[in-house]
Order: structure tokens, then sequence, then C-alpha cells
């Protein structure tokens, strides 16, 4: 069983960090939304944490979150981690969310794939935007022509843009990377002017502050919530 008071004591940890980083940017709180990122944590830290009021859940694997989505279809789900093509009908069918679309081919499957009775799948495109080799995502000067491309596909909602800027403990390096998060959904949005691009994800336990500064909407918070990872 998952400790309760600790897991409480850690989301309003959080809860504060996220205000104290909104009053410091001159932001309304309410203007950024946590995704509490539940991956590899059982379904019973996720319903201690709805209880406290959370709805939104973040996971990366497939096979586990689609047992716990059976079991609070009531939560909104968004799925945050690497796809494989043969596991958008499923991703298609259950989430709310997608926050890493980083192949035109994912986005077109899911498109097609999305139950006609569901309302349009909400997507974001994942920016590589600190081009490193071993991370997926676009490269910025694709982000205009995929951007067009995710726009035109039925059954998706384009909403803008997801980082993983790489880890470091440097604040200026942390807010370099999210300001040109900052400025590419930017020129998007003026591109787009009638497209609803609205949504930046980015900022984890590590860096949220840095990410709320330079524009954050969603920041995905797991371990500062749900202690560290078990990949046993």
């Amino acid at each position: 069983m998952p400790d309760v008071e600790q897991l409480s004591q850690n989301f309003e940890n959080v809860q504060r960090r996220i205000m104290q980083a909104c009053e410091k940017a001159n932001r309304p709180v309410e203007s950024v939304q946590l995704l509490a990122v539940s991956k590899t944590k059982p379904i019973d830290a996720v319903n201690a944490i709805a209880k406290l009021g959370q709805t939104d859940f973040g996971e990366n694997y497939l096979q586990e979150s689609l047992q716990k989505i059976t079991e609070r279809p009531d939560l909104t789900w968004h799925f945050i981690g690497p796809i494989q093509s043969n596991k958008t009908k499923s991703i298609a069918e259950n989430f709310a969310w997608v926050h890493s679309i980083d192949r035109l081919k994912i986005a077109e499957r899911l498109s097609r794939q999305r139950p006609k009775e569901l309302p349009p799948l909400h997507v974001l495109l994942e920016v590589n935007i600190d081009n490193e080799a071993s991370k997926s995502g676009f490269h910025p000067d694709e982000a205009q022509n995929i951007c067009e491309k995710v726009l035109a596909l039925p059954n998706l909602e384009l909403r803008g843009l997801m980082a993983i800027p790489q880890a470091t403990d440097n604040v200026e390096k942390q807010h370099h990377a999210f300001a040109q998060m900052h400025q590419l959904l930017e020129h998007l949005q003026k591109k787009f002017p009638n497209a609803q691009l609205d949504t930046l994800s980015m900022g984890m336990s590590g860096d949220l502050e840095a990410a709320i500064a330079e524009g954050a909407t969603i920041v995905r918070i797991g371990t500062d919530i749900f202690g560290a990872r078990n990949y046993s």
C-alpha cells in the first residue's frame, strides 16, 4: 500500500512550488496545469492523488496504463511516452491527450484509429529542442511543416508542443531551452492563427520553475509526487 500521508505531503509541496513559480513569473496559477506522471506506480497511488483533487495523469507504458484506465475511466489520461506503430490503435481508443507525436506517420495512424464517437484526440508535437542524437522528436526547423500537416488531419486537435530538454542543473541552460520552445510556439501561433495552439508541455521535477518562467502550460511531475520509480 502506498504511504498516503507521504503522497499527500509530496503533492502539496509540488503545488506550492507551482504557485510560487507562477507568482514569480507574474502568471495566474490556473495558467499552469499539473500532470501527475504515474508510470510504474500502482493504481492505489493514483487513487490517493486523485482524492486530493488531481484529475490528469500521465503514462508512458501502454499495457500498464490500460489497466489503470479501466479502473479509473473518470480521470483524464495523457500518453507521454514513445509510440510504436503497433500501439497507436489502443492509444487512440483510450487516451484524451498524446504529448509525444514525433513522426507524421504516428499522427496519421492516431487520426485514422480514433473512434468517431469520441471527441478529437488532443495532441502535441514533440520537439527535440537541444538536437540530442539520443532523443526522438522533430527538429525545430521541421515544426511548421509538420504542424500544417497535423492540423489537416481529422479526429485530432493539435494543441501545441512538448519537449524534454537536456537534463541539467544549470538554471540558465534550463531557461534557454524553454525560452526557445516558447518562441517556437509563438511563431506557430502567428502562422496558424485559427488553430488552438495554446499548450506548452515542458518542465519536470528538476526544472519546473524555469519551465513556468518561460511559459509552460503543463508541467509533468512524477518523482516529486510519487517518489522514485520502480523499473523492475
